[in-house]
């Protein structure tokens, strides 16, 4: 297949290494080319173009079988959002109409389920966050899917979970430096993926995700704080993070919520079987790689 990922970055520079060495022919689209060196070690062929300004797509090539579009804002508010996400995929459809396109997999959040009340979500729950950022990604969704069905655009949704993995992880992170905090009785679920599952899933969707479809990408077992917390604190053999007050506002402003996302469907349809199937299976491989790499500094 040809294939084009759209924001080779840290999900993107990866996935397609993985695709070049299963034999695809990969592209990788990029604003600049700082990381053109990095993207051909990697088996890619890099383009330049920038998904917010359609007119730079005019002199590139549009016969891809596939698309992966992971492009991110780089964090920014509802207005960043808008031009990366909603104007990006809009001039990404348009682009690409006409085309042999047979899949274009668009990674979204599942920041789209605002519930707070700690109850289980399916791709059937509503979608009606809080948060302007991620009301932003549900217009886009909407975009997507009204592609799929009245363009037959083969638009598949992906709502990503949090993504951690090497040097990723903000708990992990705030952990490792002091600064994690248990916000109330830490009872708040939390809803994680590791980047390389996060890959796995990408490729299960392009093969066999059906057009016009969402698919929760989060792995087995959501997890509350404390015990997310209480599990690295025994493993790293550290002190547990002190409590703080649970602040509704500011979680409101934050867009936080309390939610556990379910995959079933993604494990039923797309037949995936997740390499980390909880986050004990996924920081395990994280913890045990930095302390290969302190033995090494």
């Amino acid at each position: 297949m040809r294939v084009l990922i759209v924001g080779c970055g840290y999900v993107g520079l990866p996935l397609g290494k993985e695709l070049a060495r299963q034999g695809h022919a990969v592209f990788g689209l990029r604003r600049s080319a700082l990381a053109a060196d990095e993207m051909q070690s990697a088996g890619i062929h890099p383009l330049l173009a920038d998904v917010t300004q359609a007119t730079t797509f005019a002199k590139l090539p549009c016969d891809f079988d596939w698309v992966v579009n992971c492009a991110a804002s780089g964090g920014g508010g509802a207005d960043d959002y808008r031009k990366i996400y909603l104007e990006g995929n809009r001039n990404l459809v348009s682009w690409l109409a006409g085309s042999p396109l047979k899949k274009f997999i668009y990674t979204s959040s599942t920041s789209v389920y605002g519930q707070n009340d700690g109850s289980m979500v399916t791709e059937k729950s509503p979608a009606e966050p809080d948060a302007d950022t991620a009301k932003v990604l549900v217009e886009t969704e909407k975009l997507l899917l009204a592609a799929a069905a009245e363009r037959q655009f083969p638009a598949v949704v992906l709502r990503v979970a949090g993504i951690y993995g090497p040097a990723r992880g903000h708990w992990f992170k705030q952990f490792l430096r002091g600064a994690a905090r248990i916000e109330g009785d830490g009872t708040r679920w939390l809803n994680m993926i590791h980047r390389d599952d996060l890959i796995g899933v990408i490729i299960a969707a392009l093969k066999n995700g059906k057009p016009g479809e969402i698919f929760n990408a989060a792995d087995n077992e959501p997890v509350s704080q404390l015990t997310f917390f209480e599990w690295l604190a025994a493993e790293l053999k550290r002190p547990l993070p002190p409590k703080v007050a649970a602040d509704a506002e500011a979680w409101r402003r934050r867009g936080v919520t309390n939610k556990r996302v379910s995959n079933a469907k993604l494990r039923a349809e797309l037949k995936y079987e997740f390499q980390f199937p909880d986050f004990r299976a996924g920081y395990a491989a994280e913890i045990a790689r930095l302390n290969s790499s302190w033995l090494r500094s």
